[in-house]
Order: structure tokens, then sequence, then C-alpha cells
């Protein structure tokens, strides 16, 4: 009887659980227990993001993987940014909700194919979206993300040919950004191909004053409609940055949980496939992971990432070269762990504590000196901008500014009484 092909987009089955456990509670004991941190990608569920450590962009996570002091990583994404994290961090035990987690750019470029590739242009730097698989991660050269691609590129001389895999159309994106003729390998993402572009303008034109923020991901179609292209956490701060209202995502839909989060007074449309509906354009891999899930593979420690370590040690050389390539400034994540509805210390890390805490006594000497100051608001401005600003340095950038957006307040209230 012949093998029966398994649906890439079916998870794995739902586990069984007992009905009156409290999954919440399980997983901050767990946690606890574990010595874990949980990382999640933007595009997962509301409910992961709430419950993570950090939520952030690949870049980003793959820095917090690299850094962190815990015995346990769990890595609520897909399967390659688990492997990222096992390649950063041999030592840890790197567990990924559902093994079945995948992704159609890994999909696209399978690591033989990518080796012969290789080696029909052995003149041509190799450099990988990080959208892909270890196997193909150790035939490469650097690795990027949509974060930092265009500063590396700007690194690389100009005479040097460039091979760019597996985004088509993130690496026909860069070329035009960097004026670099690129060799591009023909993957694509499902989610973003499936935003349509006359279904877009029909909402454009319903909604006048709304800016587009699109992921380079998409078609170069969607993004000649685009006000602002960047990666998710560069779409983030232009949706907490633009004075616009009504923002349109051209992303996985989940980010807007963020944005909603960060702007509750502004409105977020995510952008239409072909039938009108963003719903469509929900990953199908990043939605196979489950707060359940994520209980049972911190209870039992499965399912988890093993790597070759052959593969593990030719992987790692390019994504040190990236991080060493990257633009040292973080980029602005960590909304959910921060935020103030959430404020859960022992959730944190160390240093992140004290980055927090650190900030918030310049916070408090900014309010002191508004306090004392005798000749009023205006003459003591400039120095308690600066003290805020002082804090907002020291902090994560997207947490600070929501931080601020409250405290704000509470400082206009002392004031006017």
């Amino acid at each position: 009887m012949d093998d029966i092909a398994l649906d890439p987009f079916e998870p794995s089955p739902a586990p069984k659980i007992d009905p009156s456990i409290d999954i919440e509670a399980e997983i901050h004991r767990l946690r606890h227990e574990r010595n874990a941190v949980i990382l999640a990608h933007y595009y997962q569920d509301p409910h992961i993001q709430d419950i993570a450590d950090f939520v952030g962009d690949s870049l980003d996570l793959s820095r917090k993987a690299a850094a962190t002091d815990a015995d346990v990583i769990a890595f609520c994404g897909v399967r390659f940014m688990a492997e990222v994290a096992k390649i950063l961090s041999p030592e840890k035990t790197v567990v990924l909700p559902d093994m079945r987690a995948g992704c159609s750019l890994e999909d696209s470029c399978p690591p033989q194919e990518f080796a012969a590739f290789r080696r029909a242009h052995p003149d041509h730097l190799a450099l990988t979206y990080i959208n892909c698989s270890a196997a193909v991660k150790a035939e490469t050269d650097i690795i990027v993300t949509s974060s930092n691609a265009e500063a590396i590129i700007n690194q690389i001389p100009l005479d040097q040919k460039i091979l760019f895999a597996p985004d088509r159309h993130l690496g026909a994106y860069l070329a035009r950004k960097s004026g670099r003729d690129m060799l591009l390998w023909p993957g694509s993402c499902i989610v973003h191909e499936r935003f349509s572009e006359r279904e877009l303008i029909k909402l454009q034109a319903a909604h006048p004053d709304a800016p587009v923020a699109a992921h380079p991901e998409c078609p170069a179609h969607i993004l000649e409609l685009a006000d602002h292209v960047g990666s998710t956490s560069s779409i983030l701060t232009f949706a907490s940055d633009s004075p616009a209202q009504t923002i349109i995502v051209a992303t996985e839909p989940h980010i807007i949980h963020q944005m909603q989060k960060a702007q509750p007074d502004k409105t977020f449309i995510g952008a239409p496939g072909a039938d009108g509906n963003c719903n469509c354009n929900m990953c199908p891999f990043m939605g196979m992971n489950s707060m359940e899930k994520l209980y049972v593979a911190l209870r039992d420690l499965e399912p988890q990432i093993h790597l070759d370590e052959d593969v593990r040690k030719r992987a790692l050389r390019p994504l040190q070269k990236m991080l060493e390539m990257s633009p040292k400034s973080a980029p602005m994540t960590d909304v959910s762990s921060i935020g103030a509805e959430r404020f859960r210390v022992k959730a944190l890390e160390p240093a992140v504590m004290r980055l927090m805490m650190r900030a918030a006594l310049f916070l408090c000497a900014g309010v002191l000196m508004l306090l004392v100051a005798s000749s009023g608001w205006l003459a003591h401005d400039g120095v308690f901008i600066r003290v805020l600003l002082v804090g907002a340095i020291a902090m994560n950038a997207a947490g600070a500014w929501y931080f601020l957006r409250y405290f704000l307040k509470v400082v206009r209230d002392i004031w006017q009484h």
C-alpha cells in the first residue's frame, strides 16, 4: 500500500489535556521550574504573544536566543526560527510547540538544489534570507533578515556578485533599493503572495487618508501601492509614529495585536486577499502553535530541536557574520513583555529588569525636576525631556514609549494639581 502524503498545512494533533487545568498558570509555573524563556514572533496567536517573555522579529529573536541565560528556549514561531536558536545556543534545550510548523520559503529551497545552485555560480557571494533550513544556512556566506538586509548589502563591495535566496520578492526589492544586480532564487511566501492588488486599491479608495505599510516579502505590485515598506519591527515603528488614525497593514495580520496594544486609539486594517478578507492571509504554519502545545512542550521538553553538529557549525558562521554586520541599534520590539497590562517581573530576564528599573529611575528623576521647578515647565523643559530620552534609550524603545504614553499623563495630572 502506498504511503499517504501528509497535508503540509495540517498541524500536529491537539494534545489531550485535563480541561480543569489553568493552562496560563501552568505555563508560568513550568517556565519558572524549567528556567525557560518563551520567545514569540509577531505572527503568533495573541494569547501566545501575551504570555511570551519576548515578542519580536527574526533578527531580534535571534539576538535574544544568543544572549539568554535560560536553560530552555520555548520558541513560538516556525521551525527555522527554533533551529536558529539551537545553532546559536547549542547547549540549550530548544522546544517548538508544533514540529510541523514549517515555512513555505524554507520548503521552496531544498538544500541539495541550493548547494547545486551555489556550485553553478562560484563567483557569487551567497546571501540567504533567514527563512531557510539549517542545511541551507550551512551552504551560505551571510544570513540576513528583512530588518538588516539592506544595511548588510551596503557593506559588500560593489564588484562582488551576489546571489540571494530563497525569497525572490524580498531579493528584487533589495536589488532595487541597493542598485545591485542580484541573482535570485525563485521562492516566495504564501502569506504575502495572497494580497490582492485590486482589493487593496478598493480598500485605499474607501480609506483615502490611510497609509499602507507593507512587508518587503510582498510582490512588487503591492509594494508600489505602499507608503512604507519594511520589516515587522519597522512596520510597528511606522504604525506608532504615523499621525494617521487609520493604517492599512500588508503583512500577516497577527502583528496588528501589538499595534492595537501600543496605539489603542488608532484603527489598523489588514490588507485583503482576492476575496476581500484579510483572514485568508494568516500564516497556516505560525497558526499551528497553541497555548496547549506550548504547555505540553514545557512540561515534556518535547518536541526538541536536534541538529547534526557539522551542519550546526557550518550554519553558525553565516549567522555570526549577520550579527557582526547588523546595525547595533536594537529594533523596536518586546512590546508585550514591557506593556503595563502584563507587567510580570518574574517573566523577565535579569538584564531586562535592570534596564527597566534604570529607566524608571531616570523617569522619576524627571518628575522631581519638574515638581521642584519654581519657574514653570518651559524653563526646565529641555532638562526634563533629556532625562526622559535617557530613560527611553535605557529601555527597549517600543516599551519605553508605551510606558511614557501613560507616564506623561500622570505627570500632567500632577502638574495641573
